[in-house]
């Protein structure tokens, strides 16, 4: 690790999923109980708005109840003390890594604590509801929705994300199943580039083959044990 500078980390569902966040892929294709189909795709917005605002009212409710777990924090010090470059990629719409106190961050598909309005196309923080559709504190509108990257839209800061990756020495990925693109071909972008890879996960993903390393395990576990290994170097 003496030759590191440049670190990628990707995060997925695995990393919150010990903090009591349900992971997005369960049991027959339903998440938290919904058909993927139903809550997060831009048409079921349309087709029924109050199912899918009660269903991310839900999921910030949950967001409430939980707090980060070890791995969190352990990024948290990775970027306190890391003195090279650093950015955390998180597929996750949770706050855990800000609360646990990481600031080199980038949400690719949005965040539950903010709302996007349709009207005037600006962010805030979001309310406890959005079922009634609050008017929105820059324009007035009722336009409201969760600033959430649903299946069919683009995600955020792909930019900035694949500048990061041409540069990493190492790419790490933590908790993800592998299967979501484009998150799912960093890893080949990493190693394409000359980029170091480690996949920490509590089971293989379907992306394990274009790892030098996986290691298996629970995230609050291997992560700290990570960075403990790669702050002493």
């Amino acid at each position: 690790m003496r030759d590191i500078s440049n670190i990628v980390i990707l995060t997925g569902a695995g990393i919150s999923a010990e903090s009591g966040l349900a992971t997005f892929r369960g049991p027959e294709g339903l998440w938290e109980g919904h058909r993927v189909e139903d809550v997060a795709t831009p048409g079921a917005f349309v087709a029924d708005p109050h199912l899918v605002q009660r269903f991310y009212d839900a999921r910030r409710a949950n967001l409430a109840t939980v707090e980060p777990n070890a791995a969190h924090e352990a990024l948290a010090r990775l970027d306190a003390e890391w003195k090279g470059e650093l950015l955390i990629v998180t597929q996750n719409v949770d706050d855990l890594h800000e609360r646990a106190g990481a600031k080199r961050l980038l949400h690719m598909h949005g965040e539950l604590k903010s709302a996007w309005c349709l009207a005037c196309d600006t962010r805030s923080p979001s309310p406890d509801t959005l079922l009634d559709f609050p008017p929105c504190p820059d324009c007035g509108q009722k336009y409201l929705r969760p600033d959430i990257v649903w299946f069919g839209e683009m995600p955020y800061g792909m930019d900035d994300i694949e500048l990061a990756l041409m540069d990493a020495d190492l790419f790490v990925s933590i908790g993800t199943s592998g299967a979501v693109y484009p998150a799912a071909g960093f890893v080949q972008t990493a190693k394409y580039r000359g980029a170091r890879t480690l996949e920490l996960n509590l089971d293989p993903s379907q992306g394990s083959i274009y790892f030098d390393e996986s290691r298996m395990g629970p995230a609050s576990e291997l992560v700290p044990a990570f960075v403990e290994e790669i702050l002493g170097t």
